[in-house]
């Protein structure tokens, strides 16, 4: 389950200026565009060169649902990188992100202590700096607990520890996520 990543790919895709093609002949053609080759489409897809030319030409019209999630899933993951990319970099830069979260959070404490795990629903603006570290562990495939554990950090010293004004040795645990979506 990759929430964190999930959730930082859906924050992208705000950023779209134009909506992605509806239709698999379109979506399957913006493959082929994209990959060079409908043997490179077929391969990604796991289907059959033939059907890819097939639904390139509009022969095939309405794909099998997992196909179509699969379609629609490599179409969305290649769709206008450069605003993507331009939005990502002004986040990482000067705006920061939004997080906006409801998970467990506990503490180093004593059970039954204020500081003993429990849900919490949070809404934060986190730096540039932690936005920063955010993509860049999702570029370079970062697993999801390395993502979440750049997010608790974040959530650690911004909210928690309000910048270092308070609770200097706390260290917040990030678990059971019920929910987590990003903007920026």
């Amino acid at each position: 389950m990759s929430d964190i990543s999930d959730s930082l790919t859906r924050a992208d895709e705000q950023h779209f200026t134009r909506p992605i093609p509806k239709s698999a002949g379109a979506q399957m053609r913006f493959l082929v565009k994209q990959l060079k080759s409908t043997k490179a489409v077929a391969a990604t897809l796991n289907i059959s060169q033939r059907t890819v030319e097939r639904y390139v030409k509009n022969e095939i019209k309405q794909p099998k649902p997992a196909l179509a999630a699969r379609l629609e899933a490599e179409v969305r993951r290649r769709w206008q990188p450069l605003v993507r990319k331009r939005a990502r970099d002004q986040a990482a830069r000067t705006t920061g992100l939004v997080i906006e979260t409801r998970a467990r959070f506990g503490f180093t404490a004593a059970p039954g202590t204020t500081d003993d795990g429990r849900m919490r629903r949070i809404t934060q603006h986190l730096p540039p700096e932690y936005a920063a570290r955010l993509f860049a562990a999702q570029d370079a495939g970062a697993a999801e607990s390395q993502l979440r554990q750049i997010a608790a950090e974040g959530l650690q010293e911004i909210y928690f520890k309000d910048n270092g004004a308070r609770a200097t040795s706390l260290l917040v645990e990030f678990t059971d996520i019920d929910y987590v979506d990003f903007a920026f």
